[in-house]
């Protein structure tokens, strides 16, 4: 029971990680807040449906094409609508209510173009569980946790050891600086954008298969890895995951020995107690103004 509890908060915990590491890489890179990424889950794993249940093209020929797909989306969101806000010099909390807008638009179209029920995957392999220590873990979720970890890593990699990964971080920490050294600054925040966009079909492939797909699956997802993003630390990358994966076994553990009516209030308490104790998450990010 215990072993069971803590794969399945694992597994929630690992797409909450996910869903946070992209809002603290648009922060990072732009100093923008998004409120889009639960609703690019929830087209990127219609998309994926679509592709692998629909099409019949193999599971992981649709896992990349989902994956290039929501890059290219949100190359195009920043692009066609935050560059330009942002070089109309508008006040910040405009560009906000766009993302909220546009988390809208793209929820509502996905009930439009896949209708309001829920969608199953098929299943992605013949095997329906594997065996570790002796227990049985469905296939699905444990496929969750290691594309998870092995994103992760490569991510990591991407982000300190690659030219692209460096531009990134440069143009982060003092934009002017970047573009004396010959960086495009505002390449390097698209690029941003589609990574986010990315990892949030990327989470929403790896949960369409264990808990189905339907239009506000993302919504509830996104809150979720907002509050992870906040507990790590907001805008540190590796405190988006650690609190993700927190907050994930903690709703599980509330749910399997408590009541899972109360995981929601007690998750949102915590987020509360975070932003009144620890505003700077567990990471120390620096959270509060001068």
């Amino acid at each position: 029971m215990l072993f069971q509890i803590i794969i399945s908060g694992l597994v929630i915990g690992s797409v909450y990680g996910l869903i946070a590491l992209g809002y603290s890489l648009i922060y990072k890179s732009s100093g923008l807040m998004s409120f889009v990424q639960g609703d690019m889950l929830t087209f990127g794993a219609f998309l994926g449906y679509t592709f692998y249940g629909v099409l019949g093209i193999p599971f992981f020929i649709s896992f990349f094409m989902v994956i290039f797909l929501m890059f290219l989306l949100g190359f195009a969101i920043e692009k066609g609508v935050i560059h330009r806000l942002v070089a109309k010099g508008v006040n910040p909390i405009y560009t906000v209510l766009a993302t909220i807008a546009i988390s809208y638009i793209i929820q509502n179209g996905s009930m439009v173009l896949f209708g309001s029920d829920i969608k199953y995957f098929p299943p992605v392999t013949s095997i329906k569980n594997i065996k570790i220590l002796s227990l049985s873990v469905q296939t699905e979720a444990a496929l969750c946790i290691i594309a998870s970890v092995i994103f992760m890593i490569l991510f990591n990699f991407f982000m300190n050891k690659t030219s692209h990964g460096t531009a990134m971080r440069a143009a982060t920490m003092d934009p002017m600086a970047a573009r004396a050294c010959g960086i495009d600054v505002g390449f390097t925040t698209g690029l941003s954008w589609a990574i986010a966009s990315g990892i949030a079909g990327f989470a929403g492939m790896l949960i369409g298969p264990v808990y189905g797909v339907y239009t506000t699956v993302g919504a509830v997802i996104g809150r979720k890895g907002f509050s992870s993003a906040v507990m790590g630390g907001f805008g540190n990358m590796l405190g988006a995951i650690v609190g993700g994966v927190l907050l994930g076994l903690i709703e599980t553990f509330l749910s399997a020995y408590v009541s899972s009516a109360h995981k929601d209030i007690i998750a949102y308490s915590i987020l509360l107690i975070f932003l009144f104790v620890k505003p700077t998450g567990i990471f120390n990010e620096r959270a509060i103004a001068d």
